[in-house]
């Protein structure tokens, strides 16, 4: 009896994190550039001098979706998105890089390409400065051009490149600031193959059907462990009463 209580105990403790994973992924239904996240468990047998007859369901893996979203053309000269698959390099609060596809960016009063919450974007040669007074375009390959506002036509000048990364799937985690990072911590290295869009941001990879069918099915899973639980201590009590009894 107590080996169903184990199996329904850590099964409803598992699902209940599911759902907040499922959650989690229905909130950022609008971020751009989110990457769901996906959750997978395995059972366990529980290790003692007995015979292994009992497990425990715990997490196998915790890993992302990494398919592309939609491209959503905004127009917007600080908008890119990152065409197939590759990642935009940002500078994270510890100094190190992080990646992401989140390519709403904008410029700092003191000039730094920045995404919208205020993180440094990192080029070729670190990060990337913009004069003021000039419109900028941004190429296929990353690269930035300025045209001055002040003379008619005003001269291209290439002001950088934005570092464009591909790295394996498998080598990659999302940290606890959402970005994703590197297993092993090293700085994945430039990839010329990555293309950016300009004028267009890429939209969040979330299916809001399957996530809503995947919170319904996760809640009558809930309802069933819930029910083993209670079949287990209906029969513990049947037992007590027989033995009693006796």
């Amino acid at each position: 009896m107590d080996r169903m209580i184990y199996t329904a105990m850590t099964g409803a403790k598992h699902i209940l994190e599911q759902q907040a994973t499922t959650a989690h992924n229905l909130a950022n239904v609008t971020s751009t550039g989110f990457k769901a996240q996906v959750d997978s468990f395995r059972a366990v047998p529980v290790l003692s001098t007995g015979l292994p007859t009992r497990a425990f369901v715990v997490d196998a893996t915790v890993g992302a979706d990494f398919n592309p979203g939609a491209l959503q053309q905004t127009g917007r000269d600080l908008d890119v998105a990152v065409h197939g698959n590759g990642w935009l390099v940002v500078q994270r609060a510890d100094g190190s890089e992080g990646y992401t596809r989140n390519g709403s960016l904008k410029i700092s009063e003191n000039g730094v390409l920045q995404t919208a919450n205020g993180l440094t974007v990192m080029g070729d040669g670190g990060p990337i400065s913009i004069p003021p007074d000039i419109t900028i375009s941004i190429g296929k390959d990353g690269t930035i051009s300025s045209v001055s506002n002040s003379t008619l036509p005003g001269p291209s000048n290439a002001l950088g490149r934005l570092k464009l990364v591909n790295p394996e799937e498998s080598n990659l985690k999302r940290a606890d600031d959402g970005l994703f990072v590197t297993k092993n911590g090293t700085p994945a290295e430039a990839d010329a193959n990555v293309q950016v869009v300009n004028g267009a941001l890429e939209s969040s990879n979330v299916n809001v059907v399957d996530a809503m069918v995947t919170m319904i099915s996760l809640a009558r899973q809930f309802e069933m462990q819930m029910k083993l639980v209670q079949s287990a201590e209906n029969n513990a009590n049947k037992a007590s009463q027989l033995l009693n009894m006796s």
